[in-house]
């Protein structure tokens, strides 16, 4: 297997919905794969996937509308929140401080997201200002485990991508990066839903194992540490893999991949149900449920995931 960086973090992106952030540990990036690159995976989509592949095939081929949910917009509330945490001096990263943010924090993300206005509607359980609050809270959980005032990250919110296999692109976005003075990293994942049970933590253990491979292949570096932060119920999980662990996983991606390649040739994208369609946005075209997929698309190669916005799902201790 080889592998080349493709990122340049002076450029300036254009892929994703969130404006970047000011301070100086964001990065933000145009990816310009090389010529020998053919198709693109991000964790979420290759999630997707192993979860059920027809999932994959209404968010990667179909692209069926989501209504977002509470869930999620919970989810990039904080995460924008604690990105912004970081461009305050350290003496002043408060739970007040943070606190503060959590307001501004959401007008500027439904000035950019209008769906968001639409979130809350009249008699729902869940109003604007409860949901502030819930947000606010889980922020307290952040506290409990870290001290940002003791921090200073080396990059936010950035994407990372390498290209596996000479023709597949791997690329996400990491919540945070910290380099030690010795150089190790350190990479940390804010996850707002609870602390999962193993099947759950595997798959958040799935994608980081995906940011590290791309950070050790772009810049020669295993990361030491893999850390989750579970702000919900203020628990944190590290994880510290090696290199041929890494070489097993990127091994695993490229497998995965050419499963995908295969299913879109023959368009043949089978459920595979599990306590994850409870949450699922597509059960009215799910067999499973009793529904009908749409036609498959007459252009569909395989979906460049690079194209897609950034989410997090709504399942339970799977949002990223």
């Amino acid at each position: 297997m080889t592998a080349e960086p493709v990122i340049d973090g002076q450029e300036t992106l254009a892929l994703r919905g969130a404006a970047p952030a000011s301070g100086d540990g964001a990065s933000t990036t145009v990816v310009v794969p090389p010529p020998s690159v053919r198709a693109s995976l991000s964790p979420s989509r290759a999630a997707d996937f192993k979860t059920c592949p027809l999932l994959y095939r209404f968010r990667s081929i179909d692209r069926l509308p989501e209504r977002p949910t509470v869930e999620q917009a919970r989810g990039t509330l904080v995460h924008a929140v604690l990105e912004r945490l970081f461009d305050l001096p350290a003496a002043t990263r408060t739970p007040a401080s943070a606190g503060d943010l959590v307001a501004p924090q959401w007008d500027r993300l439904v000035t950019e997201q209008p769906e968001l206005a639409g979130l809350f509607e009249a008699g729902d359980e869940v109003g604007p200002a409860e949901f502030l609050r819930s947000a606010a809270a889980l922020l307290e959980g952040y506290f409990a485990v870290e001290d940002p005032s003791r921090l200073e990250p080396a990059e936010r919110e950035s994407l990372i991508s390498a290209v596996v296999d000479d023709e597949l692109l791997i690329r996400g976005y990491l919540d945070r990066l910290d380099v030690a003075p010795d150089g190790a990293l350190r990479v940390v994942d804010y996850k707002t839903g609870g602390a999962p049970r193993e099947a759950f933590e595997a798959r958040a253990l799935f994608q980081l194992k995906f940011y590290a491979l791309v950070l050790w292949r772009t810049r020669g570096v295993v990361p030491r540490v893999l850390r989750l932060l579970y702000l919900k119920d203020a628990e944190v999980c590290d994880y510290s893999p090696d290199a041929d662990e890494l070489l097993r996983f990127e091994r695993t991606v490229v497998a995965l991949w050419q499963a995908i390649e295969q299913a879109t040739a023959r368009q043949d994208f089978r459920p595979r149900p599990s306590r994850l369609c409870d949450w699922c946005s597509h059960q009215a075209h799910c067999p499973t449920f009793g529904g009908t997929p749409p036609p498959f698309p007459v252009a569909a190669g395989a979906a460049d995931p690079l194209t897609d916005a950034r989410s997090r799902p709504a399942a339970p201790g799977a949002d990223e």
